[in-house]
């Protein structure tokens, strides 16, 4: 009962008139990015970050959250309507959903992406508001060394799920940890790896290094591809499913829920990595597998709910253990912490605003996604005819003023310049920035509870092991990273042998 009585107080809170507005704006914003290519939602919150500090922390995290689950409504729409996966988890959805545009069924295809996203939705919301309360309970008998392993297993994770080399993974992941202990140290007051600059004295500005690696180094990776933006060929048809669609479909959905539900909770994983899941399995489990290659409805149906679904429940580690999942919800952590909290298992008792606002405002944000976007693909559609030269210029003027106006210092635009080429340079050579994020958000914290956990022990480095919980996680952490190089270490032997 006291779930419902705390989803009431939720409901109460996101639908004032203030976070209704910010919802829209976020679902809005979320949907047009997913449509135009090349963007996606890391890129666009860490834009938009400098806007949400003279809002309330509910507020601002209502619409950010709005933009990360919007991205993978509208990634869906170009995706099937033209081939272009405006989101980097909508690039499953071309592969089954163009063709079905290409047959005539685009309508249909469209309609059973906004419909399993809307259910999906629906369920990871549920999920999250039971959770939270229980994980938060579980989390509260933690100690300091519990949480250094958790938060150490948390960027193992990240830093094996992220594509390409796992060394290059967990460089960046170290090489974020550095970054997030230049400043001040908090028990001593010495500076430390300030180099005698009195502007990095209170450490990096996290706005600048989000912004810089993937707002504007995302921009300059854009700039060098020709656009390639299609016009829209076929005619969209009927939103309505056959009988035949709907029995296909549904099945579908509830697989690609749960895939998504359990994915988007790991560190690393999110919505790409369950939209991948997702389709594997349809192609191996659905009665029409058949008929993938040719335009199969699971092959939209399963992928599309999985993404939304994860969207959602990657906020479950966020909201009750403050340890970000992927790189948007280690952007949510940043913002939460610029607003003066501290995300973790106390936020349910200490900002039930938030908490619950946050968790209603999800459904209430999926419900007006379905609503703005079946209605209006002409209108998303036409925004893809915006050309890209038009568009950068705008956003990188807004990216400086929004970064100046943070301190009202020009050494923070230089910052945002500086990491800006680094993330350039990161894509370049295949280094993927988003576990640089995560260490850099997880460094300080892990530091303050290695700290703790190495005082109440008196310098004894067992207690680590000694704590069942904490020895679990350096064992998973161990086993993750052990599976991930075994078969590096056998190339590499190999290749020694044959030479």
């Amino acid at each position: 009962m006291d779930t419902i009585a705390n989803l009431a107080h939720g409901f109460a809170v996101a639908l004032s008139f203030d976070n209704l507005l910010f919802a829209l704006i976020g679902a809005l914003i979320g949907t047009a990015i997913g449509v135009l290519p090349g963007i996606g939602p890391v890129a666009t919150i860490s834009l938009l970050l400098p806007i949400t500090f003279g809002q309330p922390a509910t507020t601002a995290i209502i619409m950010l959250a709005g933009i990360y689950y919007g991205a993978q409504y509208g990634g869906s729409t170009t995706a099937i309507l033209l081939n272009l996966p405006g989101e980097i988890s909508s690039v499953v959805t071309t592969l089954e959903g163009y063709k079905m545009a290409r047959n005539g069924r685009a309508g249909a295809a469209l309609a059973t992406s906004a419909i399993g996203s809307f259910f999906a939705g629906t369920v990871a919301t549920i999920l999250v508001a039971a959770s939270g309360p229980l994980l938060t309970q579980v989390a509260l008998s933690f100690g300091p060394a519990d949480y250094f392993s958790l938060m150490l297993l948390g960027l193992i994770i990240s830093a094996v799920l992220a594509q390409g080399s796992v060394l290059k993974s967990v460089a960046m992941v170290v090489l974020g940890v550095a970054l997030g202990l230049v400043g001040t140290d908090v028990q001593t007051g010495q500076q430390r790896f300030t180099f005698g600059i009195p502007e990095l004295s209170d450490g990096i500005g996290f706005v600048s290094v989000a912004m810089g690696m993937f707002g504007i180094a995302e921009i300059i990776l854009n700039l060098e591809k020709p656009e390639a933006r299609s016009v829209l060929k076929t005619k969209v048809g009927s939103l309505w499913l056959t009988k035949e669609e709907w029995r296909r479909a549904t099945p579908a959905v509830l697989r690609g829920t749960v895939v998504g539900s359990v994915l988007g909770i790991l560190p690393g994983g999110g919505a790409a990595l369950a939209a991948f899941g997702a389709y594997m399995m349809e192609r191996k489990v659905s009665k029409g597998r058949h008929m993938f290659g040719q335009g199969a409805i699971e092959g939209v149906a399963g992928p599309e709910a999985a993404n939304n679904a994860a969207a959602q429940t990657s906020f479950i580690p966020l909201l009750t253990l403050g340890i970000p999942a992927n790189a948007v919800m280690a952007l949510m952590v940043g913002a939460l912490i610029i607003q003066g909290i501290q995300p973790g298992p106390r936020m349910v008792e200490a900002q039930p605003d938030l908490f619950w606002g946050l968790i209603a405002s999800m459904w209430i944000g999926n419900l007006m996604l379905l609503v703005i976007n079946l209605p209006m693909i002409g209108m998303w559609v036409k925004l893809l005819q915006v050309p890209y030269k038009f568009l950068y210029p705008s956003i990188l003027v807004f990216c400086c003023i929004g970064v100046y106006s943070l301190n009202n210092n020009v050494f923070d635009v230089y910052m945002t310049v500086l990491f800006a080429i680094f993330g350039y340079m990161c894509n370049k050579l295949k280094m993927e920035p988003a576990p640089l994020l995560i260490g850099f958000v997880l460094g300080p914290m892990m530091e303050e509870h290695l700290r703790r956990a190495m005082l109440l022990s008196r310098g004894d480095p067992m207690v680590f092991l000694e704590r069942p919980i904490s020895a679990s996680m350096l064992a998973i952490g161990a086993i993750a990273l052990g599976a991930m190089m075994l078969p590096n270490l056998r190339k590499g032997k190999e290749a020694a042998m044959a030479g």
